[in-house]
């Protein structure tokens, strides 16, 4: 038996709190950054400010995606760096491989990472979970926290540098990433998590200098005409109303997506517009991806989509958003989809 399998026996068997590995910190390491697939605003934030902040404390780190992300967050300070796992994989998993520490952020399964899941379970290293999403997997990693209770991983890493005792190096780039996270995890500042911490964060980067208003227009003022282009189609299309149940569902089709060239990032926020319908506490869409059918789901009051996702859909995450899938065909998984929202017909009044 040589030495690298016997490294995890001495690993703790179950997740350890977060504040445990705060001394280590300062110990210069190689570290791997990494988030869920298709990394939205608080993933990308999340890695990107852990990173610039990681950095200035000496350590050799590396930003691991799974996959590809949307165009509107290329401007983020250091995403030129990120590797994206499924272009360069051979490369990043030598790169999890040699590894000291693996920070995982805003997923609560490593399943979520797509084909890095395997890669991540069988790195010998220390591994760190940072999310606020329900039920994590807590056997596979050795430090962490999570805590539904916060607006966005990016809060969660700002409380990370800051209770560390490093909020000095909390510098305009870090400040940057963060707020991007923040900002997009609660809507623009107007979803329930959206709390007083939220907004105490948020003063301390804006005295720090932050420029806030580039941000939001990197972010929602960014876009292509196609992309206008397709919602209109979606909405006039592809919307239906099941006045029922209190209930709005769109699907978007292989056809639609190569029709208006829509890439990652551009149907992020669709599901938003179902909300807007007065009346309406649950909105879904699923659009046909090449692999599988991919679910968003958004409620209003309790109405839990998270339970409702990890019952019908293989999938779960918040209260109020969450996502799913299926390997069915999309009018197979419609059809699905119709057929179980009866059994919630009192709930949704």
């Amino acid at each position: 038996m040589n030495e690298q399998t016997l490294i995890p026996l001495f690993l703790p068997p179950f997740m350890q709190p977060i504040q445990e590995f705060y001394p280590k910190l300062t110990q210069p390491k190689k570290v791997v950054i990494t988030a869920h697939q298709k990394p939205d605003g608080d993933a990308m934030g999340s890695m990107l400010g852990l990173y610039h902040f990681l950095n200035q404390l000496g350590h050799n780190v590396t930003v691991i995606s799974p996959t590809n992300w949307a165009d509107f967050l290329a401007w983020m300070p250091g995403t030129d760096k990120v590797i994206d796992f499924e272009k360069f994989k051979e490369k990043s998993i030598g790169i999890i491989n040699a590894a000291d520490i693996i920070f995982c952020l805003d997923f609560n399964v490593l399943h979520r990472t797509k084909h890095m899941e395997h890669p991540l379970a069988a790195a010998n290293c220390v591994k760190i979970l940072i999310d606020h999403h329900q039920q994590p997997q807590e056997e596979a990693f050795t430090y962490g926290i999570s805590n539904t209770a916060k607006s966005s991983t990016c809060e969660m890493v700002y409380d990370f540098i800051v209770e560390s005792g490093h909020a000095d190096k909390i510098n305009l780039d870090v400040a940057a990433c963060l707020y991007t996270g923040v900002m997009t995890d609660t809507g623009s500042f107007r979803f329930p998590s959206t709390t007083a911490s939220v907004h105490r964060m948020i003063a301390h980067l804006k005295e720090l200098g932050l420029k806030h208003t580039p941000i939001h227009e990197n972010i929602y003022d960014n876009f292509l005409e196609n992309r206008l282009r397709f919602i209109g189609f979606a909405l006039l299309n592809r919307m239906e109303v099941l006045y029922q149940y209190n209930t709005a569902i769109m699907y978007i089709t292989k056809a639609d997506l190569l029709k208006f060239n829509i890439k990652t990032g551009d149907s992020e926020g669709l599901v938003n517009y179902l909300l807007t319908i007065q009346g309406i506490k649950l909105g879904a869409i699923v659009i046909d991806r090449d692999e599988e059918r991919k679910w968003s789901f958004r409620s209003k009051g309790n109405f839990d989509v998270n339970t409702f996702a990890r019952l019908h859909f293989e999938g779960g995450g918040h209260s109020n958003a969450a996502g799913g899938r299926s390997s069915e065909s999309i009018e197979s998984t419609v059809h699905k989809f119709k057929e179980v929202i009866t059994q919630y017909e009192s709930q949704l009044q």
